[in-house]
């Protein structure tokens, strides 16, 4: 994995994981990558500083960070779980009609293929997919 700092034509500045540096190109190339804030799809690299790793205890210091990041994602599903109406494989669908002023806004959450999120970004519709993250519940 690899992470690139990012920045759409509006110079919003955001983060992106990527497979590797190829995959990155491809997504962009299609269009595929949006903005958080705005849903640009006009987003480029933006100039970041290399993190080398000096030696094996810094290397090993590296996986801690995971549970760190799982326990962040826990946290956030909690919050949107806890906040917002779940509305299952109707989103893509609810998300379009309040969008469009055919019912109230309201916040909501529920499931969409990558190409059911790309087609809402691209009708600027506001959307953001949040990754699973492992429950310890089931």
């Amino acid at each position: 994995m690899i992470l690139f700092n990012l920045v759409c034509a509006a110079e919003h500045q955001f983060e992106g994981w990527f497979r590797d540096g190829a995959t990155y190109d491809a997504q962009a190339a299609e269009g595929a990558i949006a903005c958080p804030v705005c849903g640009d799809h006009g987003v480029r690299k933006a100039p970041m500083a290399p993190r080398l790793i000096k030696g094996r205890s810094e290397a090993s210091d590296l996986p801690a960070v995971r549970p760190q990041l799982q326990q962040a994602l826990a946290a956030l599903r909690r919050h949107v779980e806890d906040n917002c109406a779940y509305v299952g494989e109707r989103f893509p669908e609810e998300a379009r009609r309040m969008h469009y002023g055919e019912i109230e806004k309201r916040p909501v959450y529920g499931e969409a293929s990558l190409d059911e999120a790309r087609s809402l970004l691209e009708e600027g519709v506001e959307v953001l997919p949040i990754p699973a993250a492992p429950r310890h519940d089931a």
